[in-house]
């Protein structure tokens, strides 16, 4: 698991020690990769700013997206039991 944000590393850092966050976040504040998923938000960050739109892919080894939750609302997410399910689909359907 990793999650990737507009914002700069050390903003990355403070948040995730704040929030406890165990995996990596990588930064993208040219938001090349961002855009490359259409994940641009634009305009609606603080002082009107892009950010990513909520998120969350499940990419299997070869880098093929298996499953996507994809919103517009930031306060949408996936919950937990929605992407255990999907990982558990994926891992039970044969190659």
């Amino acid at each position: 698991m990793i999650g990737i944000s507009v914002d700069p590393p050390e903003i990355n850092q403070r948040l995730s020690q704040k929030l406890g966050y165990t995996y990596p976040m990588l930064s993208d504040v040219k938001t090349e990769v961002i855009r490359r998923y259409d994940l641009l938000h634009p305009g609606v960050g603080p002082k009107g700013t892009d950010i990513a739109r909520p998120a969350e892919f499940l990419v299997d080894s070869s880098g093929t997206i298996r499953w996507v939750n994809l919103t517009d609302n930031i306060a949408v997410r996936a919950r937990p039991e929605q992407a255990l399910e999907a990982f558990d689909e994926f891992k039970n359907t044969p190659p």
